[in-house]
């Protein structure tokens, strides 16, 4: 297993409380009774299928047991047999500092956190995209630092410095692993205004593939009353991204949708340009299951910076299908939301949380049921305290 163990420390929040949890494995076995140790009468096989029981969480546990243990659960034989069905539920990673990457990462199975350390990310403001097991993080400086890393096995590699404009006015992030082959795709949309014409963008998409490890500029075109974000999502072979008003058309139409076959990488951005549902105050885009899945928040008509409900919404074509809003009581547990708010979603599930405080909110988008996650083990210690997030599947057998 490539890189340093990870920390794993279980916190169980049904009391409330900051106690690490031990996972005491035949705790209750009689060692004057037990003639014979279950361990050396096992064969390599049969303990390793035992093994593969374990939540991934304890897997790195009993790497600790012993030798024997740690060698059959770093071996390459049982990382990558896909046979054993250890959760593929997405998890989601609560920053809890500001300056720091430090934080807690959720595992909805158990309803457990687990404080892990992440590797390369300097500081919760990085840009950040997850797909397959592995995540892109970018310097929200220069953004010229890229790694893609396993947050698991805390493996990690540094890719090259992207072309077009070093620091541009906006960037947007997007990622995707291809499941068959393991190979990934890591896009930046890059939006600068025109010098002295804040009406006109010049926006530039640059793409690598794994197989290359080299940037391309696939597109260079210049926007006129819109400008690139910083949300992007890849989705079936397209890269989408959201497009924002710099002024000039109605107010109640601020965002759009764009989309880039990334095949063909031919035709003008503005020719694939969908309007939004409603007039959101923030959008985030995810894919789930090679679907495009949205969440807005919609404003209130009076404030428009002040968000009044938050809503899915799932395109089909061209057009977008009303998946859920969120009801009002979960929606009143956030308090009042500002303008922004983080969410990301993978597979089945959509993870919605406040700038402003550690609460979470977990979609469920086959059952259509929303419920709050265990409380996370941290507490707000000042009032500006911002919090944010990103979720990831969590893998052994992947590295980048």
């Amino acid at each position: 297993m490539e890189g340093e163990e990870s920390s794993w420390i279980s916190h169980s929040t049904d009391t409330f409380t900051n106690e690490t949890l031990e996972l005491n494995l035949f705790s209750d076995i009689d060692k004057e009774a037990s003639a014979v140790s279950v361990d050396t009468i096992l064969p390599d096989d049969l303990l390793e299928c035992i093994l593969a029981y374990l939540p991934i969480a304890s897997i790195f546990r009993v790497s600790c047991v012993c030798k024997r243990w740690n060698e059959i659960v770093a071996s390459r034989q049982f990382l990558s047999n896909r046979n054993y069905s250890w959760s593929r539920k997405p998890w989601y990673f609560m920053f809890t500092s500001s300056d720091k990457p430090v934080g807690y990462a959720y595992d909805p199975s158990p309803r457990k956190w687990y404080d892990i350390d992440l590797p390369c990310i300097e500081t919760s403001n990085w840009f950040i995209a997850s797909s397959g097991g592995l995540v892109c993080f970018m310097d929200n400086d220069s953004r010229s630092e890229l790694y893609i890393c396993n947050p698991i096995t805390r493996s990690f590699k540094i890719l090259s410095e992207p072309p077009g404009p070093r620091f541009s006015d906006y960037s947007a992030l997007a990622f995707s692993v291809n499941r068959s082959t393991e190979s990934y795709t890591v896009t930046i949309v890059k939006s600068k205004q025109v010098p002295e014409d804040f009406f006109q963008w010049e926006l530039s998409i640059h793409v690598c593939h794994s197989e290359t490890s080299k940037w391309i500029t696939t597109l260079s075109e210049v926007l006129s009353g819109w400008r690139g974000g910083d949300e992007s999502v890849i989705c079936d072979g397209a890269l989408y991204f959201l497009i924002f008003s710099t002024g000039g058309g109605d107010p109640c139409n601020r965002h759009g949708l764009i989309t880039y076959n990334l095949r063909s990488k031919t035709g003008l951005l503005m020719d694939s340009f969908i309007p939004v549902p409603f007039s959101l105050t923030c959008g985030r885009l995810m894919n789930l299951r090679e679907k495009l899945v949205m969440v807005g928040g919609i404003g209130k008509h009076d404030r428009p910076g002040i968000i009044k409900g938050i809503g899915i919404w799932l395109l089909k074509g061209r057009e977008w299908q009303d998946i859920a809003r969120m009801p009002a009581k979960f929606f009143q547990g956030f308090g009042e939301l500002d303008e922004v708010f983080a969410s990301s979603g993978m597979d089945d599930l959509i993870y919605i949380q406040s700038y402003g405080g550690p609460a979470l909110l977990i979609f469920d988008m086959n059952q259509k049921q929303w419920k709050w996650s265990q409380k996370c083990p941290v507490a707000k210690r000042f009032p500006l305290q911002l919090f944010t997030g990103f979720c990831f599947e969590p893998r052994l057998e992947i590295a980048p």
